[in-house]
């Protein structure tokens, strides 16, 4: 906190505490996400204006999965009207998570604001194109009621971690790939399936061929989960990981540094580069204000004696829009996961927010999204297929020699080596195959034959990466280069 004053502090001043004097709970901020890059897919459904009326706008809205809509709207309607009709063509029952967004001339992002009319928010077009997308990312998904509900997280995460938003280690991104691929696949077949097949899925922006091997064993040791209960498994996964529903908002300090505020379910991350050097917990942040390219945070913290004391940090923007954006998504988030019901009357002088402006987050907390939705007794829905990708196959012909597994039997993983039983492998390449026979002691490999040094015993378990064989003779490991 000391280096936060220094950074962003513009004054402070001590504040006893009195009895009943208590700190003011009364602390809001949250912000939107970036919409993923997608390319625009031919749009599959049209809704038409209802009424017939003949002064409309036209909205393409793309959806999670890929997939977009069309929809005409009449020239005033509010952004609540094209939010229900998206929420109606998805059947959608828990859409106080969800959002859409739009990029405005300078590619910035921007909430649609369902109070509004649209043609007021939104001035690239007609069409006007947004994204429907996840705003506010529950802190505990495991309270998502409905499995279509929780299939759209799963989306909107994989999205975050394709385009580098969500970071996560090596060993999650194996798992995460692993829980999607058995979602859409079902059970892994060593007959059927290869790591080739993984290289068609897209599951992390480092993705390599190592990866989608450790993937393919992952997705065998899944074997018998539903995709529900593999999308649970994601979400549970994804919850833990750091920037997990993290908004960030560049922003400069006092002293000219570049920062970044996340805004998250707990507070406001501040992160320098990205390291994340400070946290203002909600209930601690008793004002926020803007004026122009300027936000204000006031925040109370209690000093070494006990004695509570003020401090408020100065964060400079690179404009008066960005900076209101930023404010009004913490609002937003703000009083989604901090309050009960959203505060209905006008705004005061003691009120959280202050100045600059008189918008008040219109929608429900997530408190009222987890203990009032209506519940239906069943549901169905069709998980759409993801994109698919040219297979590594391609460029192994071209000459690359790292070599995936493909065995006739079913592969075993021990001590992080694939271990097959049986007198006859097979060994894909992806453009080639490699036969290897226990009566010759031969391999064939891209119309070489290579010999096998003489070794005793009638079990041999092979690995071949990068163009080394490692046999496994009566357990006892021996590597050739060949």
């Amino acid at each position: 906190m000391g280096f936060l004053r220094r950074t962003f502090s513009r004054r402070s001043r001590p504040r006893f505490r009195a009895p009943g004097d208590e700190p003011d709970e009364r602390g809001r901020v949250r912000a939107p996400a970036a919409p993923q890059q997608v390319t625009q897919p031919p749009a599959t459904v049209h809704i038409p204006a209802a009424g017939g009326s003949r002064s409309t706008v036209t909205c393409r809205v793309v959806l999670l999965d890929g997939s977009d809509v069309t929809v005409e709207l009449p020239k005033k309607a509010k952004g609540q009207d094209l939010f229900d009709q998206i929420i109606y063509h998805l059947d959608l029952v828990e859409t106080d998570y969800f959002g859409l967004q739009f990029l405005d001339e300078d590619q910035s992002q921007h909430w649609l604001d369902v109070t509004k009319p649209i043609k007021k928010q939104i001035f690239n077009g007609p069409p006007f194109f947004f994204f429907f997308r996840v705003k506010f990312y529950s802190s505990e998904p495991n309270n998502l009621h409905e499995e279509f509900t929780r299939y759209l997280f799963v989306l909107q995460l994989r999205h975050d971690i394709l385009s580098g938003r969500l970071k996560c280690p090596y060993d999650v991104a194996v798992e995460l790939g692993a829980f999607c691929l058995q979602s859409e696949l079902g059970d892994c077949d060593p007959q059927e399936h290869t790591p080739v097949l993984v290289s068609e899925f897209r599951f992390s922006p480092k993705q390599t061929e190592v990866m989608e091997a450790d993937i393919f064993h992952k997705w065998m040791e899944c074997r018998g989960l539903s995709p529900s209960q593999a999308e649970v498994n994601f979400l549970n996964k994804c919850k833990w990981l750091e920037m997990y529903g993290v908004d960030m908002h560049i922003v400069k300090g006092r002293d000219g540094g570049e920062y970044a505020l996340g805004l998250t379910p707990t507070g406001i991350l501040v992160f320098e580069r990205s390291n994340k050097i400070g946290l203002f917990f909600w209930p601690k942040i008793t004002r926020l204000d803007f004026k122009k390219s300027r936000l204000t945070l006031v925040v109370v913290e209690d000093d070494e004696k006990g004695r509570q004391q003020e401090h408020t940090f100065v964060f400079e923007l690179s404009s008066s829009s960005t900076c209101k954006q930023l404010w009004k998504s913490a609002v937003e988030s703000h009083a989604f996961f901090r309050l009960r019901q959203p505060a209905r009357s006008q705004a005061s002088r003691n009120d959280f927010t202050r100045l600059g402006s008189r918008f008040r987050f219109s929608g429900r907390t997530e408190y009222q999204a987890t203990h009032g939705n209506r519940l239906r007794r069943a549901s169905t829905f069709e998980r759409r297929p993801s994109k698919r990708y040219p297979s590594r196959s391609q460029s192994m012909s071209r000459g690359n020699t790292h070599t995936h597994l493909h065995s006739c039997v079913e592969p075993v993983r021990e001590n992080g080596v694939w271990q097959c039983y049986g007198s006859q492998f097979q060994f894909c390449c992806l453009s080639e195959t490699m036969n290897t026979s226990l009566l010759n002691r031969q391999i064939s490999w891209n119309g070489i034959v290579y010999s096998i040094p003489g070794v005793g015993g009638d079990r041999y378990d092979c690995l071949l990466p990068c163009l080394t064989l490692v046999l496994f003779v009566d357990s006892a490991p021996c590597s050739y280069s060949i």
